[in-house]
């Protein structure tokens, strides 16, 4: 078919072309006829311009005849005279050039045959017949309008010349076809191609593609038909397509990415003359409850940790201070449960140094040796900063051992890493601790340049109810100043307002220097980087180029959710996987992430935990509506449902449950799990039962008349016959009997008569099994 059609569009093709080009011939036969016909009409009319005179001038020299001759024409009127110039019978008020037959040579009356007779008036007497002057011919002045030129005179009437030529809009339309076909004409030749660069993206629609080509849209159609390719000029085509369009056409390619809209985006490299010395930025890192949050306090002269939840920190904070010597110190303090190890790696990706945390009562826990990791991973210096000294009976020195397991040698011991021993309750060593931070900064010699457009990262962001999305930001090159435009990842707005970490309002924040900032478009990512741009245009095009990369992504993820159709049978053939739904809201991005890594690690093979909501802020009435659709569980942490979607969970039955402490969620959601686990069916031993002797019974068939040797025998349990401790049946209990009568159960010792149901080889000397099946939960 595709062949076929393809036949079908050259024939015609073709025959288009032949078309345009005997349209081409026609037009040029036309104008050289035209040309012809001029040159013709001139000729003519010089010539009898030329015949006028001459008989003008034989005229005026012939004596006038006598009477007797001039009376001749009237006795014979249908003859003229021997050798008299044929008379041009004219009117005075008629043009002469209108109404005229055409002169002729004496020599042609000869040859002509019998002369016309001379034309009178009607009712005019025949008489002689005065000779009139030819009337001379006017020539048409140059340039003069040619448009009665076609006219039918007397002449061409009686010579059967009555062609009549084609109006001036039908001419002026041939010439217009005439001039669109040599255009096309010179095109095709090539001769006056022009070649433009088209910049091609990776994808871009049929209609785009012909415009950059400057070509109609439909060549470009059937340019992709004759390639195989069925598009329509609003569909969209992939690069490599398009640059073959363009290949035919004969303009140069330009192929470019979606991601180059980020280009130039970071700026040029600082020159060292540039740079300033900058406060170096540090990291407070150890295990859950060694004193992280409580030393930081000491330092900053605050109380952080009495506004924490549960005793422990769940937030990622950052602060700067003032030392005694009069320098300044950025610290950040992460997290120490095992649940926010995303947090402390954020926060080693943008330190200058690692202060490790380390509880000289409690030693080197497994958050201690994964902060380790993340400092070496980011390749910062590292200072053991021994806590809790203050503690009777603690050892230092088991801290110092048990570090040299992760090759964590202190300056005592003979290493390079510093070590402090100090106490954040008792405030001992502090300055200590400050002298070596100041100490390793100038090993490092920091410096940035402050006088460029503000880079760094995202520590951490929320929406809050009055101020609406606000970032924690860490300011590390650049100056950022109050009413800059920035991009935050996927987000960006222009800088409402700037806080430093104890509320206060700035102007312009310099490196090094954390500040939460307001006025962005939505939450951005804890962890990306934050640019300020020239305008809003750039970072309105850079903000949708990132979403829709998050789409794509966000797509594709749910496709492979999905699997393919092999993996969908197998579900289906299997019993479809059970799964306990949840809707996670946080009050910030790094409890929400934390939460879910924490929410992923629940599931097992029969069950698995799916996050299908994760977000920062209130609860609201459309988290009330995706929980009531997908049969899911709230899971709020420090934050609260508005009024309005606390009444429609109570109507809609939907379950909300409220925590602030991060362990509690994993425990409540492990428990939902195990409630989803399928029933396990567990057998339980009754007792053991001998036959000695075999009877056989009317309607019944053959009864094992038993002594039970061991536990006890329930009618309607499970039995095995077990013949030389081989099962050779297994079964149910239909008949149990002790004396003619039927009970329920016989104990140990006792004996009695039993039947199998549907089973009759049965002999003296085997053992019967006796059993029951209970369901227990998963």
């Amino acid at each position: 078919m595709l062949e076929e059609n393809r036949r079908v569009e050259a024939q015609r093709q073709r025959e288009d072309r032949e078309r345009q080009a005997l349209m081409v011939r026609s037009a040029a036969e036309e104008a050289a006829r035209r040309v012809e016909e001029e040159a013709r009409a001139k000729e003519e009319a010089a010539r009898r311009a030329e015949e006028e005179a001459r008989a003008a001038v034989e005229a005026a020299r012939r004596p006038a005849p006598a009477p007797q001759a001039a009376a001749a024409p009237s006795a014979a009127p249908g003859r003229a005279p021997a050798g008299a110039p044929a008379r041009r019978p004219t009117t005075p008020s008629e043009p002469p050039v209108k109404l005229t037959l055409k002169a002729r040579a004496p020599s042609d009356e000869d040859e002509d045959g019998p002369r016309r007779p001379a034309m009178r008036r009607p009712g005019a007497a025949a008489g002689p017949a005065k000779r009139l002057a030819p009337a001379p011919v006017k020539k048409p002045p140059a340039g003069a309008d040619r448009r009665r030129e076609g006219r039918i005179d007397v002449a061409a009437a009686l010579e059967g010349e009555d062609e009549r030529t084609r109006s001036i809009a039908s001419v002026r339309r041939a010439r217009e076809r005439e001039r669109r076909q040599q255009e096309l004409a010179r095109l095709r030749s090539g001769t006056e191609r022009v070649v433009r660069d088209v910049v091609v993206p990776e994808s871009i629609t049929v209609q785009e593609l012909a415009n950059r080509m400057a070509a109609r849209g439909g060549d470009v159609v059937k340019s992709l038909f004759r390639m195989g390719v069925m598009a329509t000029l609003t569909q969209s085509i992939d690069a490599d397509t398009a640059e073959l369009v363009v290949q035919e056409f004969g303009h140069r390619v330009k192929r470019v990415s979606e991601a180059d809209v980020e280009m130039g985006l970071e700026g040029a490299e600082d020159a060292d003359t540039e740079l300033l010395p900058r406060p170096p930025v540090v990291t407070i890192m150890g295990h859950v409850d060694h004193g992280k949050t409580s030393l930081l306090d000491a330092l900053r002269k605050t109380d952080v940790v009495a506004h924490e939840a549960g005793g422990i920190t769940q937030h990622i904070g950052a602060y700067q201070i003032t030392v005694p010597a009069g320098d300044r110190v950025t610290f950040i303090d992460t997290p120490g449960h095992e649940a926010f190890t995303a947090m402390r790696a954020r926060g080693a990706s943008v330190t200058d140094m690692v202060v490790l945390v380390v509880a000289a009562d409690d030693g080197v826990m497994p958050q201690t040796v994964e902060a380790i990791r993340h400092a070496r991973a980011a390749k910062v210096p590292l200072i053991v900063a021994v806590n809790k000294i203050d503690k009777p009976g603690v050892k230092p020195e088991r801290v110092k051992q048990e570090l040299l397991q992760h090759e964590i040698v202190v300056e005592s011991l003979g290493g390079e890493t510093q070590e402090i021993e100090v106490s954040a309750t008792q405030k001992i060593n502090l300055d200590k601790l400050l002298e070596a931070i100041s100490l390793q900064a100038e090993i490092l010699d920091l410096r940035a340049n402050p006088d460029r457009a503000a880079e760094g990262t995202v520590i951490e962001s929320k929406l809050d109810r009055g101020r609406g999305p606000v970032a924690t930001v860490l300011v590390q090159k650049g100056t950022l100043k109050q009413g800059d435009i920035v991009v935050a990842g996927a987000e960006w707005g222009r800088v409402r307002a700037m806080l430093d970490d104890k509320g206060r309002p700035l102007k312009d924040a310099g490196p090094s220097l954390p500040v939460e900032i307001l006025g962005l478009s939505g939450v951005p990512t804890a962890g990306e980087n934050f640019i300020a741009v020239e305008n809003e245009a750039r970072a309105r095009e850079i903000s949708e180029f990132r979403q829709r990369k998050l789409r794509d992504k966000a797509t594709a993820t749910a496709g492979a959710g999905r699997g393919s159709l092999t993996d969908m049978l197998a579900r289906i053939q299997a019993g479809e996987q059970k799964e306990v739904a949840v809707v996670v809201k946080a009050d910030v991005q790094g409890s929400s992430e934390a939460i879910g890594v924490t929410l992923g690690k629940l599931g097992n093979e029969e069950v698995r935990v799916r996050v299908l909501h994760s977000a920062v802020g209130q609860i609201t009435e459309s988290d009330i509506q995706l929980a009531k659709a997908s049969d899911a569980v709230i899971v709020a942490f420090n934050v609260r449902a508005t009024s309005q979607a606390r009444d429609l969970a109570t109507r809609e039955g939907v379950e909300i449950r409220y925590y602030s402490i991060i362990y509690e969620v994993a425990d409540d959601i492990e428990k939902l799990v195990k409630g989803k686990l399928a029933p396990v069916q567990r057998e339980k031993f009754l007792g053991y039962a001998q036959i000695l002797q075999v009877f056989e019974v009317k309607r019944i068939g053959k009864v094992a008349g038993c002594r039970i040797t061991e536990g006890q025998v329930k009618r309607g349990a499970g039995v095995r016959l077990l013949r030389d401790g081989v099962v050779i049946h297994q079964g149910e209990l239909s008949t149990l009997r002790r004396f003619k009568d039927d009970v329920r159960e016989v104990g140990n010792g006792l004996e009695c008569g039993m039947s199998f149901a549907n089973y009759d080889d049965i002999r003296v000397g085997d053992q019967i099994e006796c059993y029951e099946t209970e369901t227990v939960a998963g």
